[in-house]
């Protein structure tokens, strides 16, 4: 008998096992949990019931971050919050994994000894093994590769929406910015072959899905590794011949990479979504030399202009570091400049810290903490006005909006559902009285009658709402009567949650 199925018989007295994974950092870690989930579930346990929210589960997993601010931090303080319980119960398990686990190694079990599991981000596959080693061997276990073991596409994956999906088309990156670690914790770029990958998204969408988010650290260099450099643009136009799928969006592209084939290729397939995710990191083409970012600003503006040249309406966002080691005033005077012309419908903003490890944690010039704060405050400031401005342009179109099963902080004081529109804006809207609710993946056709800075609202009239029931919100369905334990609706299927990433199947010519 295999370790990874004695992981679910070790604990038999006690059956079913719970588990559950707490993700920290971008949509890559979320992606990568939605695998661990899955192997978990492979190999017997379950997964914690929402309704049990304050309670443990019987296994804990940490997907971490090395990126963010003050990542270490985080992950010892929630490990600290646990000690108490697991000397209470010592058949708990704990597992630390990611981007910190692959950068601390044992270091995390030297401060919290109390881990049973470290495993690297080139070795999520090991998880169940690792666990029962551990609790057969009562000895925290430690693995931690240097370069992939199995491509995580082949895992078993628990996906978290039935309605839309992460596809990871790389792992990796081949770039040297001095602020980023994830290079030396995640690798060299390794490329999955089309046909892998379209065969997925065929999978999702047989499943129900509508919508998928091609992932990479860097979507737009996809190809490097088996020499295609046009091959992320004849990606996206395989995906519009995929009967069925409605929306498509990647992240995250760079602009270094970022070519004409890929914008001819994002307006002329029709499932394709109007929307951008852009980093900038810096308008000061001084900075961006020093963070081995190889663009310039006019480069970048560049790009912004032929988007919209061939996608108007084109909602475009971005990254954007403050006080980069060696920032001046006009530097950063450079980036506001930047942000101004290039009209984000929004921005993912940071405030530069060290990252032990990077180049840039050794430059000279590190800023005090209160001026990149004011300057913080400033490009915020500014962005929140240039994004409402750009949400006000939203006021009376006509808008389809996917719902989700996300709702707004005042939902329930304003009876409001949530969804985001084909240009990923967030949009809170109302069901006119009299009219069908959608169910999470449906698609509803409505007017924006009011904008804010960070979202969109919508109040129709019944002539002006109209509802598209979907296969996503057929599979939406299914789930809940799973869930729950009785029969799914009539003619639904009986295809679960959990399926293989790297399935066998017919992608449509």
């Amino acid at each position: 008998m295999t370790e990874q199925h004695t992981l679910s018989n070790i604990g038999s007295e006690e059956l079913p096992r719970t588990y559950e994974v707490r993700t920290f950092g971008c949509q890559m870690n979320v992606h990568d949990s939605e695998r661990l989930s899955g192997l978990l579930e492979d190999a017997g346990l379950s997964r914690k019931p929402e309704e049990l929210a304050e309670e443990v589960a019987d296994v804990v997993v940490f997907n971490t971050c090395a990126v963010r601010e003050n990542a270490d931090n985080k992950l010892y303080g929630h490990l600290g919050m646990l000690k108490n319980l697991k000397a209470e119960r010592p058949n708990m398990q704990i597992a630390v994994g990611g981007c910190l686990a692959q950068k601390d190694r044992d270091t995390i079990i030297k401060k919290a000894p109390w881990v049973d599991v470290v495993f690297g981000t080139h070795n999520i596959g090991s998880l169940p093994t690792l666990l029962a080693r551990s609790r057969h061997n009562q000895k925290a276990q430690l693995e931690i590769l240097e370069s992939l073991d199995v491509f995580p596409s082949t895992l078993p994956t628990r996906r978290e929406s039935v309605y839309a999906g992460w596809v990871s088309i790389s792992v990796g990156c081949n770039n040297t910015c001095t602020f980023c670690i994830v290079p030396s914790l995640r690798g060299k770029e390794r490329d999955r072959r089309p046909g892998e990958i379209l065969a997925e998204i065929q999978a999702l969408v047989d499943d129900g899905a509508i919508e998928v988010t091609l992932l990479g650290q860097n979507v737009n260099s996809y190809g490097v590794e088996f020499g295609d450099r046009l091959a992320f643009g004849k990606l996206l136009r395989a995906c519009g011949e995929i009967e069925g799928l409605e929306r498509v969006r990647f992240t995250s592209p760079h602009p270094a990479a970022f070519t004409d084939d890929v914008i001819d290729a994002m307006a002329e397939t029709p499932n394709v979504m109007p929307q951008l995710h852009m980093p900038l990191q810096s308008g000061s083409d001084k900075v961006l030399k020093d963070m081995r970012r190889s663009y310039r600003s006019k480069k970048f503006l560049g790009i912004l202009d032929k988007v919209r040249e061939r996608i108007p309406h084109a909602a475009i966002t971005t990254d954007i570091i403050v006080g980069f080691p060696g920032e001046t005033e006009e530097d950063f005077q450079a980036t506001l400049d930047v942000v101004e012309a290039s009209r984000f419908s929004s921005a993912f903003t940071f405030q530069y810290s060290k990252r032990p490890g990077t180049p840039a944690a050794d430059l000279d010039e590190q800023l005090p903490k209160a001026v990149v704060q004011e300057r913080y405050e400033r490009l915020t400031a500014l962005q929140d006005r240039i994004s409402k401005e750009e949400n006000a342009k939203q006021l009376g179109r006509t808008v389809e909006v996917m719902a989700t099963d996300q709702s707004g902080r005042k939902a329930e004081e304003t009876h409001r559902f949530s969804g985001r529109s084909q240009d990923q804006r967030l949009v809170h809207f109302s069901v006119p009285e009299g009219a069908q609710a959608p169910r999470p993946g449906d698609l509803v056709t409505l007017p924006i009658t009011e904008v804010a800075a960070f979202h969109l609202i919508s109040d129709p009239t019944v002539d002006q709402y109209s509802l598209r029931r979907s296969r996503a919100g057929d599979a939406w369905d299914r789930a809940q009567a799973e869930s729950c334990g009785v029969p799914a609706p009539a003619g639904s299927g009986s295809k679960g949650r959990t399926s293989l990433g790297m399935p066998t199947l017919k992608v449509r010519s």
